[in-house]
């Protein structure tokens, strides 16, 4: 008789368990994607940028095409950057260039995609122990670099160009420091050759940056040690013809 009364049961605890679906729980399932837009638009002005880029995702996924969803694709670009996920920020500018060639708005795609990479700023741990930025990993710095170029090339008149340009030269100048640490780092422990080929990278591939004569520097010291004399002279001569004033001319003509 239990067992009865336990087959006939089951199939209404189902049914029940059935009745409640997870939309049940989601205030935004009754709306359009108009208000799901304008929902998410206000969370992104109001800086609520998780709840923004929750709604964004579930306005793509619930109307995936048409000029709502193409919207809520490019903010949650920046719904992503602002809310510190800049790597997906990064996937996401890539999918909508890769998805919308010809939007007219995808150079905010394309200067988003360099803004997430440009990670010049120090973090907390970074300030609290004094770390030089240039002596971190440089493929961001340089992605970034490779991301601003490819805007400025392809849109030159974007309104965006001008900012990513001053970006680039200061990402550029922060390769060359970093590439003045290694070329240094290498001075200093003997590595005579490679210093000299790594400072001459810097004045061949970095000109009118700081760090040009310190490279210079670098290579009229290496090679005299190498006893590369025609080398060190050439060196020399190119820092005394374009930083006749500067340090590293002064202390290369004392050494001499």
């Amino acid at each position: 008789m239990a067992v009865r009364y336990l087959l006939l049961i089951l199939p209404l605890l189902w049914l029940s368990g059935c009745s409640s679906s997870p939309d049940d729980n989601d205030p935004t399932a009754g709306m359009s994607v108009e208000e799901l837009y304008e929902a998410a638009r206000e969370a992104l002005d109001n800086t609520n940028y998780e709840e923004a880029i929750n709604l964004y995702e579930r306005l793509e996924s619930r109307f995936p095409y048409g000029p709502y969803a193409e919207r809520a694709q490019l903010e949650i670009i920046y719904a992503y950057y602002k809310y510190g996920e800049t790597e997906t920020a990064i996937l996401s500018a890539d999918r909508f260039i890769k998805l919308h060639p010809n939007h007219a708005h995808v150079d905010y795609a394309y200067y988003m995609r360099g803004l997430s990479s440009f990670r010049l700023e120090p973090s907390f741990l970074n300030r609290w122990f004094d770390q030089d930025m240039t002596e971190r990993d440089p493929q961001p710095s340089r992605e970034a670099f490779r991301y601003f170029s490819e805007l400025v090339e392809k849109f030159p008149d974007s309104r965006y160009a001008e900012d990513a340009i001053g970006r680039m030269y200061a990402l550029r100048d922060a390769l060359a420091k970093h590439e003045i640490h290694v070329a240094s780092y290498y001075y200093k422990r003997g590595a005579l050759i490679a210093a000299a080929n790594r400072a001459k990278h810097i004045v061949e591939n970095y000109q009118k940056t700081e760090q040009v004569p310190e490279a210079l520097g670098i290579m009229v010291r290496a090679y005299r040690q190498l006893e590369m004399n025609d080398l060190a002279a050439d060196a020399l001569e190119v820092l005394e013809l374009n930083y006749p004033n500067h340090d590293e001319t002064k202390k290369a003509k004392a050494a001499s």
